[in-house]
Order: structure tokens, then C-alpha cells, then sequence
């Protein structure tokens, strides 16, 4: 299954297989554009990130030695952060320097009724880890979800 519009743009995002839980990748021109999209392609897992209104903004800023372990834990930060403030999110921005990532996740409150989570991210693993360039121009970050 593929989503996230058009394949001719870089950036996009789509899940896949893996066992019981479920691997996210995103794509984009920037380690940050791959990474926003990998975070869409999480909450894609939970609910339709578009029917999340976009209310609050939470920054998050991290470091990490590697890109990959940076993904990691970009991904655990927001699964933090919905479990901790009861919130879903809709949509990101990222800007990676050297290991530091500064990003912001916009969203609201859950809404049981309105927003029905199909399941729940419980972390980000190891798992299929990558976060590389394929192409000048087009990054891929991905790793599976515990759901």
C-alpha cells in the first residue's frame, strides 16, 4: 500500500509488511523531508492524519551520533508525546544540523468519536532501520513501529 500523493514528488510516504507490526518509510529532498514523512506514515498507521486539526504545536528538539538512531527517536518522541498529552498529530516539520534535529509536531487533542484510532504506536524499533540517500536529491528514513 503507498500513499502520501503524487510519486513524482520526492516527498511521500507508504507503509510496509512486517509481521504483526508495521513498517513506515518516508521520502523526501532532505533527511528532514524523509523524516516528516515517516512520522505521516506512522499516525497514517494510528488514524487519516488529515482529519487531525491542527491546533497545538509541540517542539522537540533531540541529538543522536547517527541519522538512523535519529529517526529512532524522533519517532519515540512523538509516540511520547501523543501518549503523554493525550494528542494525535497531522502534520511536521523537521530540520536536521550535524545530530541535532529541532522539529515541531502540530496537533490537537484525541477525540475518541471523531478521530478512532485504529491501533496504538507503542515505539519505534530497529527493525529495517535505515536512513539513507538512494538518489541525489531523494533521502528514504524507515523502520518498523511496535503497534
Amino acid at each position: 500500500m503507498s500513499a502520501g500523493g503524487d510519486h513524482a514528488v520526492n516527498g511521500r510516504w507508504e507503509h510496509f509488511p512486517h509481521d504483526a507490526d508495521i513498517g513506515v518509510r518516508g521520502y523526501g529532498a532532505t533527511p528532514g523531508e524523509a523524516f516528516e514523512q515517516a512520522a505521516l506514515a506512522m499516525m497514517a498507521a494510528i488514524l487519516d492524519p488529515a482529519t487531525v486539526r491542527r491546533e497545538q504545536t509541540i517542539d522537540i528538539a533531540i541529538e543522536a551520533p547517527r541519522l538512523d538512531l535519529l529517526l529512532v527517536d524522533w519517532l519515540n518522541a512523538l509516540i511520547y508525546e501523543m501518549a503523554e498529552r493525550r494528542m494525535l498529530f497531522g502534520a511536521f516539520e523537521v530540520k536536521i544540523e550535524d545530530h541535532h534535529l529541532n522539529g515541531r509536531a502540530l496537533g490537537e487533542a484525541i477525540s475518541r468519536a471523531r478521530h478512532a484510532p485504529a491501533v496504538e504506536a507503542k515505539g519505534a524499533t530497529y527493525t529495517e532501520l535505515a536512513c539513507v540517500e538512494e538518489r541525489p536529491g531523494l533521502w528514504r528514513a524507515q523502520c518498523v513501529i511496535d503497534v
